[in-house]
């Protein structure tokens, strides 16, 4: 296959795998989104869905969050990790957003990269997902993917990054970056990987990518069917 076929393969599969895709992460407006989001780094969906609800009871938008103090704030987050960053973070955005925006999340990745805590990252994440505005974040499901594709050379989430919207159409960036996300956690894991699941990778993956699957488990093409 061509690569600009190989493209179309992936957008086609992960239409069928996943037409319609929810959002990871539990939130109710672009304010707990992005708190959500910058409590997901080097944590799980999963932990930080169950610590969300515990603060977004106590303070759910910019003005209650500051009454908290830091200490406060850390001792309800702490189970997802990175506590201290973390609550300075968002103890530190919080009076931004209040002195600065009006205590609204801008709409605007130069506003929200100038956040205490807040990387390119997570505000693509945040102009995505809760002002529709198109981005790509790079995950690292997506981007062991993205080379496990052969689309990028996985030298650093930057270039992944690039290459994904290089390839991929504008228009599908928002939905197509949470289908990889689902995708690379259920058929292409870093960890107890079958290959013989994963339908994307065994039909259009790097050929050194397959040859290293099939040396560390021994297998031969043979009991593969492609």
């Amino acid at each position: 296959m061509k690569k600009q076929e190989k493209v179309q393969f992936v957008i086609d599969t992960l239409n069928t795998i996943y037409p319609e895709i929810p959002i990871p992460l539990d939130h109710k407006d672009p304010y707990t989104l992005l708190i959500a989001v910058l409590l997901s780094a080097q944590s799980t969906d999963v932990r930080v869905n169950q610590i969300t609800p515990l603060l977004f009871q106590v303070a759910d938008n910019p003005s209650d969050m500051v009454k908290l103090s830091v200490e406060e704030i850390r001792e309800i987050i702490k189970p997802v990790g990175l506590s201290p960053m973390k609550s300075k973070g968002i103890h530190g955005l919080s009076e931004i957003l209040i002195e600065k925006h009006g205590g609204k999340v801008p709409a605007s990745f130069e506003d929200l990269e100038a956040l205490p805590a807040v990387g390119h990252k997570t505000a693509s994440v945040v102009m995505s997902q809760a002002f529709n505005i198109p981005a790509f974040p790079v995950d690292t499901h997506i981007h062991r993917l993205m080379y496990r594709w052969g689309f990028s050379n996985g030298k650093n989430v930057v270039q992944t990054e690039k290459d994904a919207k290089r390839l991929f159409p504008k228009d599908l960036w928002n939905k197509l970056h949470l289908q990889i996300i689902w995708y690379g956690r259920e058929y292409s894991p870093a960890r107890g990987w079958d290959l013989e699941k994963d339908i994307i990778t065994r039909t259009i993956g790097r050929k050194s990518v397959i040859e290293e699957y099939f040396r560390k488990n021994k297998k031969t093409k043979k009991t593969l069917k492609r």
